[in-house]
């Protein structure tokens, strides 16, 4: 997903301010797609020049609102329709987990139960959003609530995943392939005593 689409996205379902757009990328994408406010400013300026959005009304201290054009619409929903979603993320912490039999099982297992705390505080905060947001009728209330059930059920089934993991990396035939890993390193290194 690109930023130019998010904002694009936020102003089909109404015209906006920066400030405005700041506001409702906190409230609701933040968590898919994080933005600054000098990214959302200088996408909307992008925007403009390309006929996606204009500045439909000004206000005091040199506000903006910005609206969505008939080429704009037409963007979101070409991107919508047609432009295949980028492949999966890279995740760091799981590309980690292929290098723990290098550590410690107690090491290992402590990687993973931090990584499954980090998963429930994020559930908690989810269910935080989903406890006192306000959940009308408009596109993005509507559709923010399907987005953040993904949020919910991803986060429940990665602390779920390191949980399991975290007792897996003290099974006999972890902590086997971990002496493996570390004998196979330090083999053919001189003898730090001599």
């Amino acid at each position: 997903m690109s930023l130019r689409h998010a904002v694009l996205g936020l102003l089909a379902e109404s015209p906006a301010s920066g400030y405005d757009l700041m506001k409702l990328f906190n409230a609701s994408l933040s968590s898919v797609w994080p933005a600054t406010q000098s990214q959302v400013y200088g996408e909307l300026a992008k925007l403009t020049t390309a006929g996606l959005v204009e500045v439909a009304a000004h206000g005091p201290r040199g506000r903006k609102e910005y609206a969505i054009t008939e080429d704009g619409l037409a963007e979101l929903r070409r991107w919508l329709t047609d432009v295949e979603p980028s492949g999966p993320h890279r995740d760091d912490g799981l590309l980690r987990v292929f290098f723990l039999g290098i550590v410690t099982p107690l090491e290992a297992q402590t990687f993973l139960l931090h990584q499954a705390e980090r998963a429930a505080r994020l559930r908690a905060t989810l269910e935080h959003i989903e406890e006192t947001a306000v959940w009308d009728e408009e596109m993005i209330s509507v559709y923010g609530r399907i987005a953040l059930e993904y949020g919910l059920r991803m986060s429940a089934t990665q602390e779920e995943w390191a949980r399991w993991a975290a007792d897996e990396v003290t099974s006999a035939k972890a902590r086997r392939a971990s002496e493996l890993a570390r004998k196979q390193h330090t083999e053919g290194r001189p003898d730090e005593a001599e």
